[in-house]
């Protein structure tokens, strides 16, 4: 078995998806992502030596069902003999997608791929696919479905982590996004010519605590907590709900790509790789609880042979302001070594693209402090996460 490699990481700065169309609102899926196509190979990418893209989407419908991968490639103007698919395990998708490519690189079934995802919640809300886990009564009974916000508070609740923490920790995204420098990683998105968006949205550098603590709760009131009083009658319920739209990831459209590939890629591209893949994991704990990022980060740890003293940078999602500071916490990492430039707090989580996007950001911040290790996970709906380790490669 080969190794695994990372040559290049870029990703569309993430657009606010707002009442009324959000700024990347008119740029469909496909486009998102083959604008990204087109940055890799202007950046040195031979398309006709790429064996396959991989594309990771969490809501595969509409727009973005139909294998938009190779519709992305074929607006690009790639050749008509590279392949693509889609990869989904909701918001795990993108990440996931990376792994795959990193897999078959590993495996030596292939030598150079491209992977990342894309997400247009504009044109392609949430649950637009209607999938039954979430409107099938019968199913969600039988499972014990509920919403990932109920998810949230419950998991802070059972972990005594209190409405105040989750305010001034979205509070901290806020600033550390305002206050994050640029990267050539960032692709601005156009349109007819023209830039429509060169960075990220959303960040306020007024947050504050005081104007965070007056917002309702979004989840207090949510039906699904009878599933959870008869599933698991043991845990807290938070009388009045914990997240709020503050501490809960704003919606946004995006995309990223990687470009992914073994020792043979480096000859094709001519230079050498920036990080390898040294570990990755995939894992599952009891619906509704929200702590898979845990178990996947320890499993992505332990396969990569090192433990979490010798990360330099953690990607966590914020997929909920519970989900970084429970993994801080768990590992025992520097809370200045998480989410460094912030998060999807502030400036949004497009679903699918969130992967690649989080792996761009860690690379970033690993040339930034000279770093060595990053860890990059993410939670996903009915109990899931995953996770993957970068070893930057100087």
């Amino acid at each position: 078995m080969s190794e695994a490699f990372v040559f290049d990481a870029v990703r569309l700065p993430r657009g606010r998806v707002r009442k009324g169309g959000g700024t990347l609102a008119e740029v469909p899926p496909y486009e998102l992502f083959g604008q990204l196509l087109a940055a890799l190979e202007e950046r040195g990418c031979p398309p006709e030596a790429v064996d396959d893209v991989l594309v990771g989407v969490s809501t595969a419908v509409g727009e973005q069902g139909g294998d938009v991968a190779r519709a992305a490639l074929l607006w690009a103007g790639w050749p008509d003999s590279v392949p693509g698919a889609v990869v989904s395990r909701l918001c795990c998708s993108g990440l996931d997608a990376v792994e795959s490519g990193g897999a078959r690189v590993a495996a030596g079934f292939a030598d150079l791929v491209v992977a990342g995802g894309v997400e247009s919640m504009s044109r392609v809300p949430m649950l637009s696919d209607r999938p039954a886990i979430a409107l099938d009564a019968d199913l969600g009974e039988r499972t014990g479905f509920v919403t990932i916000g109920v998810s949230a508070d419950l998991t802070a609740a059972a972990h005594g982590i209190t409405r105040a923490e989750l305010d001034a920790f979205a509070v901290r995204s806020h600033r550390k996004a305002s206050a994050a420098v640029g990267s050539a990683s960032v692709i601005p998105v156009r349109k007819g010519g023209a830039v429509v968006l060169a960075a990220d949205e959303g960040a306020r550098p007024d947050a504050c605590v005081s104007a965070f603590a007056s917002l309702p709760t979004l989840f207090g009131s949510d039906p699904s907590w009878e599933r959870v009083a008869r599933r698991l009658p043991e845990l807290p319920r938070p009388v009045d709900g914990l997240h709020t739209i503050a501490t809960a990831p704003q919606l946004a459209d995006g995309a990223s790509a990687l470009l992914l590939g073994n020792r043979r890629a480096a000859d094709i591209l001519g230079r050498p790789p920036v990080a390898q893949i040294v570990g990755t994991a995939q894992t599952a704990v009891r619906s509704p609880l929200l702590t898979a990022p845990m178990s996947a980060a320890r499993v992505a740890l332990q396969r990569a042979g090192i433990s979490a003293k010798r990360l330099d940078v953690v990607e966590v999602n914020e997929s909920f302001a519970v989900t970084p500071m429970l993994l801080t916490r768990g590992l025992g990492v520097d809370a200045s070594r998480v989410n460094p430039s912030g998060g999807a707090l502030a400036v949004g989580h497009p679903l699918g693209a969130t992967g690649g996007i989080l792996i761009a950001q860690a690379l970033d911040e690993l040339h930034r402090r000279d770093g060595e290790y990053a860890l990059i996970t993410i939670p996903a709906a009915l109990g899931l996460g995953s996770a993957m380790v970068l070893r930057r490669i100087t």
